[in-house]
């Protein structure tokens, strides 16, 4: 199944719309590949994947670039206008196929059981319900699929995590594209029915300065072999 990218202007209104955050977010997030070692990040997140993965909330698809040549097809959903369109560009030079189109986590637009693999790279802390966006990934993935999953979320201690909370109930998710930083997505993936394999936390970047946002997690997860199978189309 090929999904086709996203080039037409003639377009649905998005439902998320952060066209200043876009384009703060891909000027930080380049300048973020060397100077805070994402690059290294990301390949080490998607190394050895194999045949048909999907990215959820793509941003401006810095991860096309590392996917190894073992993975024989990428659909790269993103929400966000501007941020698509330069996934849609990534999409140009990756090594690989991606097709780029826009969804929501909530509600992803494609079959059920179509990927071996999904990738979750910055984005649980962004999509408006949890629960719903991890129900859809385990619908799309076939049963023993593997969830790669890079986030940041709540950590430090009790001074740092009153912090996180009080500004995601305050100024943070408004100026940063909905984003919250005292979400739990290790706690997510497991009450939403993922076994999880390994993961660490670490800090980003790894020296410098702990801010609100710097607790992050890379890891693996499987939708259970012996899982029925979901209805959908």
């Amino acid at each position: 199944m090929r999904l086709r990218s996203d080039r037409s202007t003639k377009v649905a209104r998005d439902p998320v719309h952060h066209p200043l955050f876009a384009r703060c977010y891909a000027r930080a997030s380049v300048a973020a590949e060397t100077r805070a070692g994402m690059a290294k990040v990301r390949r080490g997140l998607l190394g050895g994947l194999s045949g048909r993965v999907i990215e959820i909330g793509a941003g401006n698809g810095l991860n096309f670039a590392h996917y190894p040549a073992t993975v024989s097809e990428i659909v790269a959903i993103e929400p966000e206008r501007a941020l698509r369109a330069l996934a849609v560009e990534a999409a140009l030079r990756a090594g690989v196929p991606v097709d780029v189109a826009p969804g929501v986590a909530e509600a992803l637009p494609v079959k059920s059981e179509a990927f071996d693999a999904a990738v979750l790279s910055l984005v649980l802390c962004s999509v408006r319900d949890v629960p719903r966006a991890l129900a859809e990934l385990r619908r799309v993935l076939r049963p023993g699929g593997e969830v790669r999953f890079f986030e940041h979320g709540r950590g430090g201690g009790p001074v740092m995590r009153l912090t996180q909370r009080a500004l995601d109930r305050t100024v943070w998710p408004p100026l940063a594209g909905g984003c919250h930083v005292a979400r739990d997505p290790v706690g997510a993936l497991r009450e939403a029915g993922f076994e999880l394999g390994p993961y660490r936390r670490m800090l980003m970047p790894e020296k410098g300065p702990v801010l609100p946002t710097s607790y992050c997690v890379i890891g693996t997860a499987w939708r259970p072999v012996g899982e029925a199978g979901s209805a959908g189309s």
